[in-house]
């Protein structure tokens, strides 16, 4: 496959990986299972374990990872079994080691989640975040590199020897060894498992990360594949790699400054004008051009295209997320408790923040069903945003409905006593009826 082949499959893969979840969570859903289980996979744990795995499998194409697979995997002996069986396991121990170096940083970013979402009430502390996003960025085009010291690199490089001890404790070293490459993207990783509050998210997200990381050196292990030599299109990788980090940035902002997505539509127009400007910033050379290249005017045009393609992807995912406004929204609640009670009607009243994604799940999936909207018509619906609960007015909202966790939905008959309560993601199928029952 000649380079420019090569990059034109890069970018439509990372396109497609960026654009696919968006694109299903605007499509009609099916009807939702009634396990547990489903459900909450459903609500994106498995989303986000796809989405790590093909960042790391991304990042393990870079000029920091790709050219020591083979050599790495010699040193580990898989390449010198007599069995691919042998070579196989041996290999899948290496993975382990990657896997078990990372897993711990998932956890830890998870349990450090509610920690993280106070800060994420600062808009400073947002700032802050997209500026590390950028920066971090700006290293996979290049600005500057990321490098363990020389005489760190080479110890970890031999650490284990031959065996399966010896092919674990070099994978993780290579986990460490990867991190010029790999940092930039763990950090927007971790920093989205911290949001999350979950430790489970985070294992999960890690190894997942590492299995991905890892699939090269498995498939030279275990498979004997000769892989496509290093060349130009490992830098390529990099642009993608900078360019999804320009996204992050961009959507941790908007969470702190709404203002951002306020132009955001889930329509075809909006869709369409987002999708060129992608195909713009491709063309102007987002990916395939490099800034070390001769002349500010290549200079000038990989910048435009990294700013239209970043921009363009942005809107397109913020778009496709963004609910129909169906329901009417009051967000005083003292005025909608008196309007409910002048005109005798039930009330709905929805506890949700920016960093919560259920919340926003409940306001694209559930209240933007058509039999819920319609439903919910009866109702006085209040919304109240418990993102900034340091003031002292949400904390005491929050504290008169004995809001524990979010999202929280309380709903009222019409004679103002509570009828029901949900403290997490409920489908349209589950919510429809109960609040076709409530007077």
């Amino acid at each position: 496959m000649k380079p420019s082949r090569q990059v034109l499959f890069a970018v439509m893969l990372a396109l497609l990986s960026v654009l696919a979840p968006a694109i299903a969570q605007a499509l009609p859903l099916a009807p939702e299972p009634s396990d547990a289980f489903t459900r909450a996979v459903e609500k994106g744990p498995l989303y986000a374990a796809l989405a790590a795995l093909a960042g790391g499998f991304v990042v393990s194409l870079t000029p920091c990872v790709y050219p020591m697979v083979a050599v790495t995997v010699s040193v580990f002996g898989a390449s010198k079994t007599k069995s691919r069986w042998a070579g196989a396991a041996l290999s899948a121990a290496f993975v382990a080691g990657i896997v078990g170096m990372l897993v711990p940083l998932g956890v830890s970013a998870g349990m450090s989640g509610a920690i993280f979402g106070s800060l994420l009430q600062s808009r400073v502390v947002v700032l802050g975040i997209a500026a590390l996003f950028l920066l971090l960025s700006s290293a996979m085009f290049g600005a500057f590199e990321f490098a363990l010291p020389a005489a760190l690199t080479n110890r970890l490089a031999v650490m284990g020897g031959i065996g399966y001890k010896g092919a674990f404790l070099l994978g993780m070293g290579c986990a460490l060894i990867a991190t010029p490459c790999t940092g930039p993207v763990l950090t927007g990783i971790l920093a989205f498992i911290a949001k999350t509050r979950s430790p489970g998210l985070g294992a999960g997200a890690m190894a997942a990360f590492g299995l991905g990381l890892g699939v090269p050196f498995f498939a030279v292990g275990a498979f004997a594949i000769q892989l496509p030599k290093s060349g130009a299109w490992m830098v390529h990788v990099k642009s993608i790699l900078g360019i999804a980090l320009v996204v992050f940035a961009l959507h941790f902002m908007s969470s702190a400054f709404p203002v951002l997505t306020r132009f955001a539509r889930p329509s075809l127009w909006f869709f369409a004008l987002t999708g060129g400007s992608v195909v713009l910033g491709v063309v102007l050379g987002a990916v395939h051009r490099e800034f070390g290249e001769p002349g500010m005017a290549v200079k000038l045009a990989k910048a435009s295209g990294i700013v239209l393609l970043s921009c363009g992807l942005f809107m397109a995912i913020e778009g496709a997320i963004k609910p129909k406004d169906v329901v009417t929204w009051e967000h005083r609640v003292e005025v909608a408790r008196g309007r409910a009670v002048r005109e005798n009607r039930p009330m709905l009243v929805d506890f949700g923040a920016a960093w919560c994604a259920a919340c926003k799940e409940l306001d694209k999936v559930t209240f933007s069903s058509p039999g819920v909207a319609s439903e919910m018509s009866r109702f006085v619906n209040v919304k109240v945003d418990a993102t900034n609960d340091d003031d002292p007015q949400i904390s005491a909202t929050l504290a008169s409905f004995k809001v524990l966790g979010l999202p929280t939905v309380v709903l009222f008959d019409s004679h103002g006593k509570e009828a029901a309560r949900y403290n997490d993601f409920v489908p349209p199928e589950r919510f429809l009826p109960a609040i076709r029952a409530i007077e």
